[in-house]
This record gives C-alpha cells, structure tokens and sequence, in this order.
C-alpha cells in the first residue's frame, strides 16, 4: 500500500527530493553530511546570529547558541528558545538558521537556537541536559537583552519540537526556569513508534521522510543504556509522562501523514485532560517537514500559523 495519492499535490516534490534513507547501513558522519547538504536549499535567514557560548548547569562542556536579534524589538515582550530538529541525531543549530531568524522577525523578540548534543555519540540525557542549560541561560541574559523573563517560550520541529516538550516537562520537574509557552511542529515525542510496543496502528502515517525505521534508529540512538523506568522517562520520552499537568500552554502543529500524527493527537488529547491550553493544527496530505516546501499553499499557512504563535506567545503581558 502507498499513500502518496494522499500527499498534498504542492508537496509532492518533496517526496522525490528526501527518498528514504536506511540509516543503519551508513556511518552517522556520512548521513549527517547529507543532512548538511539537504538543508541548503532552505533560504537564507532573515537576520544572521550572534554565536554565543553558555556555560552547563549539568557538569557537561559549554553549549553554543546562536542568537537572532530582531532589529526592532518589542518592547515588553519575551524571547523564544529554538531547538532545530534531525531525529535526534542529525543537524546542527549552526546549519539551520532560517527558522530561527524567521521567528526572530515574525514575533519581534530574541531567539536563541541551542547546538545540542546529538545521538549516538551523546544519549539521553546529555541533549535534554544541553537544552536546560540553554534556558538558563538565555532566562539569565533577560536584562541584557531586554525581555521579559516570564515570557519565555521553546520551540522546535521534529526532535526539537520533541525536546521542546521534554524541556517543558524538565523545567516544571526543576523549578523553572519558567516557560510560558510550547511551540511544538510535528514534535518527536513517543519511543515507542514505529516499534513492536507501538500502542498506534495507522496504516496512513510515516511512508515519507521520516519512517518507522528512521524512528527506530532515532530513539535506539537517544536511549542507549536508559532503561525509561525512572523519574525522568518523560524528559527522554514525552509521551511517557505519568503527568502533564502544570505545563505552559501548548500549540501543535503536526501532518495527517506524518508518521507522528498519532503521538501528536494523544499527547493533545492527555494535555487538555490536566486543563493544559492546547491550540492543534493537523494538515490534511501533510507528510514530514511539509512546511519546508516554499510556495506551497499549505506550507504557507502552517507556518503563518505558527508565526502567529510566536508573536502571541511572547507578546507584552496585557496584550
């Protein structure tokens, strides 16, 4: 069976462009280059970053950041922590800037993009760890920068929106620092997928892009030696999460072929449960990564959606 009399015409392109790729049979340097190489042909940002280097508050080495600052800042509002996305193993905050500098100019605050550690070289927990730090810092930069600590909201797509959620879910854990909101894009968030234990069974969802096997090898790689039994199984694993409740806000963004379209629906379905505020967005013929196709009608409303976010987000407290 395939799906791809399913795909949104405007995207089908995309289909030809990214062909699936067995990722256990080439070594993660090679598949990273070709990463590399796929997101050239994102556009160039809108604003070019500042590199930053924070400090780890997990015993870990110093995190880059890249920092986007808006040429005319709002006043009062608060700032977005990006987290690029890549299966948990691929891509770079350094390579994928347009997104970040896009938000940067949509909702008019800083954005501070976090070159995490990547799987396998790194698993769980080291990336999530990398991200809090990022937090931390950019919370401790509010002064400088000159925004509103309260109002800090994380982002990302796929594995970055996937360790978006955990971060939400890590910084609740901690004691802050405090986020006021999710911006989650077709986020990574259940181990389980694609697996003997997965608990979905669409038959629509994940021939394109990323596949079950890709997620297979994504979390396989995270995981390493982490049994998922203790405290901090939704930090590696959102949707493990025994409790969603006290967390910021969310808005979801995901595909109706995506193959994270049923992790995306139940974890939307558990956050309202506990009174989270949850706005969705499914797009009907969307596969993985759809709002990357420049043009294209549905691509142009997802990500006017979710640049709407952003700037309601982090808008001025009152507004």
């Amino acid at each position: 069976m395939t799906t791809r009399h399913l795909v949104d015409r405007e995207i089908a392109p995309l289909l030809d462009m990214f062909p699936p790729v067995d990722l256990e049979s080439a070594p993660i340097g090679e598949l990273r280059e070709k990463a590399g190489q796929a997101y050239a042909f994102m556009p160039p940002p809108a604003i070019l970053p500042e590199k930053r280097v924070a400090p780890s508050t997990h015993g870990g080495p110093d995190i880059d950041i890249y920092l986007y600052r808006p040429p005319e800042p709002k006043p009062g509002g608060g700032a977005i922590l990006h987290i690029h996305g890549g299966g948990m193993v691929m891509g770079s905050a350094q390579q994928i800037q347009s997104v970040p500098a896009t938000l940067a100019m949509a909702a008019g605050v800083p954005v501070a993009s976090v070159e995490y550690r990547l799987a396998p070289e790194h698993p769980f927990p080291a990336p999530q760890e990398d991200c809090h730090s990022a937090l931390v810092w950019l919370a401790g930069q509010a002064e400088a920068l000159g925004f509103d600590r309260s109002r800090i909201v994380v982002a990302g797509e796929s594995a970055g929106g996937g360790l978006a959620a955990a971060l939400a879910i890590m910084a609740r854990d901690l004691g802050g620092p405090a986020i006021a909101g999710q911006l989650l894009t077709y986020p990574m968030l259940d181990h389980r997928t694609g697996s003997d234990g997965c608990p979905y069974g669409n038959p629509t969802t994940g021939e394109f892009i990323w596949t079950r096997a890709s997620n297979r090898f994504g979390w396989k790689a995270l995981r390493g030696n982490y049994a998922a039994d203790d405290a901090r199984k939704a930090w590696f694993s959102p949707s493990l999460a025994d409790d969603l409740a006290n967390l910021p806000p969310a808005y979801i963004a995901t595909g109706s072929l995506d193959l994270f379209f049923d992790e995306n629906l139940d974890y939307v379905r558990r956050l309202t449960a506990v009174g989270v505020t949850v706005e969705l967005h499914s797009y009907a013929g969307a596969i993985h990564a759809f709002n990357a196709v420049p043009g294209a009608a549905i691509s142009e409303r997802c990500n006017a959606g979710l640049m709407a976010a952003a700037a309601a987000m982090t808008a001025p407290s009152g507004e």
